[in-house]
């Protein structure tokens, strides 16, 4: 089940979610570029490997951004598509996506806020022709960017990433309905899916092409993904189950504590960027939930909303130490089916099972 972005063929209709800091980068993108999907690079410090990150971690991020990308494209081999995953809400956000755009990549997905002005810096690099998407949390905010870059740039989403509220990582919905849906009482993906439909319909009409919607959060398998793409929906987007491969970037550790983790040990945190967020309750969550945790002693200015003077616990930091595999300190960021993680595999094995559960549940 081909989908056609921006002229371009994504030849199995499943997107690898965008994971920071160091889960999701070349290797793990490429791999799934390989087997015919969207790999995603998260644009989230990547640097943080790279020797002079402490001196200049601005500039360590985005040498390794244009490095990531080139070694992603190569590892495809054409065979599918590599995109970045960029936060509005970080301070290297623009110079991100140019970096990106600069080094050929395929896509730009954009989350952790709307981008507004995504088209714009696009068009910074006019030798670049990659599709641009926002990551949504219902039809009104579809319909929100795609109003304002229809009246201001003159173009639409190439696609569009509806994550639901079982989705891990940060979430575009308010606390209280990020707990209500741990708790077992989600907005529904199907209701919200249609929301999104009916937002961009009148815009395909218009631009006289389709705008592929991809659902996420909380679709455990190849079978769920058939349910939504029976609704209308261009295909998933999977990321939790992507950590526990051979090829994630994250170490050994990180990968062993999901593998190790059970639906109680998921909790809802509140990050530093603003917004609520889905991760494993380690002892730096129990510190926080506790009062306990000491402020940071370095700011590296990663993040737009973030004063170090008063937040909790520096996110940059505590994903490094997450994706160095330090329970201690570490956020571990994850999906609500986390706990159904049970064994180490490869992408191909990924890819291959969740393609034969979407044709098996026809």
């Amino acid at each position: 089940m081909a989908v056609t972005i921006r002229g371009k063929l994504l030849p199995l209709p499943i997107l690898q979610g965008g994971m920071g800091v160091g889960i999701s980068l070349d290797r793990l993108a490429g791999a799934v570029a390989a087997c015919g999907g969207m790999g995603t690079i998260s644009t989230a410090v990547g640097g943080f490997l790279e020797p002079d990150f402490a001196r200049d971690p601005r500039g360590a991020n985005l040498r390794a951004l244009e490095r990531q990308v080139k070694q992603a494209k190569a590892a495809a081999k054409g065979a599918g598509l590599v995109a970045i995953n960029a936060m509005v809400a970080t301070t290297q956000y623009a110079d991100s996506v140019r970096t990106a755009l600069r080094a050929g990549v395929d896509a730009v997905v954009c989350g952790a806020g709307l981008p507004r002005d995504l088209p714009g810096i696009a068009a910074e690099v006019p030798g670049s022709d990659a599709a641009l998407a926002p990551i949504v949390s219902g039809g009104r905010a579809a319909a929100l960017i795609c109003k304002l870059w229809d009246r201001r740039y003159g173009r639409v989403p190439d696609f569009v990433v509806l994550e639901g509220p079982l989705a891990g990582g940060h979430l575009g919905f308010s606390r209280e309905e990020a707990r209500e849906a741990q708790a077992g009482h989600p907005k529904p993906l199907s209701g919200l899916l249609r929301e999104v439909l009916e937002a961009v319909a009148p815009f395909q009409e218009k631009y006289g092409h389709d705008i592929p919607v991809f659902v996420a959060g909380g679709v455990k398998d190849g079978a769920e993904m058939r349910q939504y793409t029976d609704q209308g929906a261009a295909g998933a987007q999977f990321a939790t189950r992507f950590i526990a491969t051979e090829e994630c970037d994250a170490s050994d550790g990180y990968k062993q504590r999901l593998l190790e983790a059970r639906p109680e040990d998921i909790t809802i945190v509140q990050s530093p960027v603003g917004m609520p967020g889905r991760a494993l309750r380690s002892p730096l969550i129990r510190r926080v939930e506790a009062g306990a945790q000491p402020k940071p002693e370095r700011c590296i200015k990663c993040l737009v909303p973030c004063d170090y003077k008063t937040t909790p616990y520096c996110i940059s930091r505590a994903l490094i130490d997450a994706r160095n595999g330090d329970w201690e300190n570490g956020l571990f960021f994850c999906g609500t089916n986390a706990g159904e993680v049970s064994r180490l595999s490869t992408v191909r094995e990924q890819m291959d099972q969740i393609m034969d559960e979407w044709r098996n549940a026809r």
